[in-house]
C-alpha cells in the first residue's frame, strides 16, 4: 500500500521543478533588461536621443544692437471727432418747398439745401416797401414846406412858432424813414431765410424731414446735421502724472506729433498735431483730456471712429535693440547674446524706454552686439547656433524633458522665458 502511494509523488516532482526553474529565469531576463535599458538615452533612440539633441547647432534670428534715436511716446486710446458739427434749423415758419441736397452729400459753405414758401415772407417785404415810398413822399412836401417858410418869415410874413412846428415835422418824418428802412431791411432779411444754406464745408448726414412739410424755428432736430471732417479732431486722456511732461514740450514752444493706429494698435492711419488741453483734471478718473487735429485728406478718419493714440513727447538718442529680443527671468530683463563663435550668452540688461517694436538699452549691452531674437526656446548658456537669414523662419523646438518652458507674452509682444 506505502509503495502504490509513493510512485505517484514521484511523477509529480518533475512538473514543479521545471515550473519553478522557467519563473527564475523570467525573473533574471527582467532584471538584466531593465539594466540595459537604464543606460540608454530616455528617448529610446539612440539617433534622436537628448544627448544628439543638445550638441545639434540651434537655428535662430539675430539682430545688432545700435545706437539710435528713440521716442518717447505716450499711448492712450481716442475717439475721432468732427472739427465741427451743425444742426441745419429753419430761421423762419413755413412749407419745406424744396430738398436740394442728396444723404451723405459733401457740401461747400453757401451751397443751398432747402427752400421754404417765400410768398408769405416776399407779401410782408412789399408792404415795408410801399409803407417806405408813402413816407418819403410825405418828408420830401414838409421840406418843401419848411424851405417855404423860412423865406416868409424871413420876410415877416408868418410867425417864428410856425417856421419850427414844420421843422419839428421833418425831423419826425426823417425819423419814420430810418423806421421804414429797418422794416423793409427786416422783411428782406426774413425772405432770405426762407433759403437754407450751407453754413460750413462739410458732409451732410441723413435728412430729418422731407419736402411739403411744415416746418418752424423752434424745431430742434433740425432739417441735417453738416459734420467738418477736413480737417477733424481727435479727443483722448492722458493719466495726470504725464501732464507736466506733455506742459512742458509745449511751453518750450515745440509741436507735438501725435500718431493715430487702427484698432488693433498694428497699421498706422494718419498722423496729425497736438492743439489743445483741458484746463483742468477730471477728478473722477484722474486724467487729462487732449485734442489734436489731422488733415484727413484722404478721408481714412470718420466721426466717433475709436482709434489707439500714440503721442510722441520727445526723442532722445540711446542703444536699441528690437522688444522681441528682450526676456523676462528670476534675474530680471535679459537678452541672449551671442558671441564670435556663434554661442550664446545670457546678459542681464536694464532696460529704459520702449518705442514702437525698439527698446532702449541702458547697461548690459554695447554698440555692434548681437542677440537672439527668435528661436530662444531652445537656449540655455552656452549652446551653439545657427544664425538664419532673410525671411526663413527657426525650426519649431522639440521638447525635452527638463527644458524651460516660455511664459505668457509681455506687452510688447516679445516671449519670456526664465533662464536655466
Amino acid at each position: 500500500m506505502s509503495d502504490s502511494r509513493s510512485e505517484p509523488s514521484r511523477r509529480r516532482r518533475p512538473y514543479w521543478f521545471w515550473l519553478i526553474a522557467l519563473l527564475l529565469i523570467a525573473a533574471g531576463v527582467y532584471w538584466w533588461t531593465g539594466q540595459d535599458s537604464g543606460q540608454k538615452p530616455q528617448g529610446g533612440d539612440p539617433i534622436f536621443g537628448r544627448g544628439m539633441m543638445a550638441s545639434m547647432p540651434v537655428p535662430v534670428k539675430v539682430a545688432t544692437a545700435e545706437t539710435g534715436l528713440i521716442n518717447h511716446t505716450l499711448k492712450a486710446i481716442g475717439t475721432v471727432a468732427a472739427f465741427n458739427t451743425v444742426i441745419v434749423r429753419s430761421r423762419v415758419d413755413g412749407e419745406l418747398q424744396k430738398i436740394a441736397f442728396a444723404d451723405g452729400q459733401k457740401v461747400q459753405a453757401g451751397d443751398l439745401l432747402a427752400q421754404i414758401d417765400p410768398r408769405t415772407y416776399q407779401v410782408a417785404l412789399d408792404q415795408a416797401l410801399g409803407q417806405q415810398k408813402q413816407n418819403e413822399a410825405q418828408l420830401q412836401n414838409a421840406q418843401r414846406d419848411l424851405q417855404r417858410y423860412q423865406l416868409l418869415y424871413k420876410q415877416n410874413s408868418i410867425a417864428k412858432q410856425q417856421v419850427d412846428a414844420q421843422a419839428a415835422l421833418v425831423q419826425q418824418l426823417l425819423g419814420s424813414r430810418k423806421s421804414d428802412q429797418a422794416a423793409v431791411d427786416s422783411a428782406t432779411l426774413q425772405l432770405s431765410f426762407t433759403r437754407i444754406t450751407a453754413p460750413i464745408t462739410g458732409r451732410l448726414g441723413l435728412r430729418k424731414v422731407d419736402e411739403g412739410n411744415m416746418v418752424n424755428a423752434s424745431n430742434t432736430d433740425g432739417i441735417v446735421t453738416i459734420t467738418q471732417t477736413q480737417p477733424i479732431s481727435v479727443l483722448f486722456t492722458l493719466p495726470q502724472a504725464q501732464l507736466p511732461e506733455v506742459l512742458a514740450q509745449l511751453r518750450a514752444g515745440k509741436n507735438l506729433v501725435a500718431d493715430l493706429y487702427d484698432r488693433d494698435d498694428q497699421r498706422k492711419i494718419a498722423s496729425g498735431q497736438l492743439v489743445s488741453v483741458d484746463n483742468q483734471i477730471d477728478v473722477a478718473t484722474g486724467t487729462v483730456s487732449f485734442k489734436a487735429r489731422f488733415e484727413n485728406e484722404d478721408e481714412s478718419l470718420f466721426p466717433n471712429q475709436f482709434v489707439n493714440v500714440r503721442l510722441r513727447v520727445d526723442a532722445a538718442s540711446a542703444l536699441v535693440i528690437p522688444t522681441l529680443a528682450v526676456q523676462q527671468g528670476s534675474i530680471g530683463a535679459f537678452v541672449y547674446q551671442v558671441n564670435d563663435d556663434n554661442k550664446v550668452h545670457i546678459q542681464p540688461i536694464v532696460v529704459g524706454r520702449v518705442d514702437d517694436q525698439r527698446i532702449a538699452v541702458e547697461s548690459g549691452l554695447s554698440a555692434g552686439q548681437r542677440v537672439v531674437t527668435e528661436g530662444v526656446d531652445r537656449l540655455r548658456e552656452g549652446s551653439t547656433v545657427q544664425i538664419v537669414t532673410g525671411d526663413a523662419a527657426p525650426a519649431a523646438a522639440v521638447p525635452a524633458t527638463g527644458a524651460p518652458t516660455r511664459s505668457g507674452t509681455g506687452g510688447s509682444g516679445t516671449g519670456r522665458r526664465s533662464p536655466h
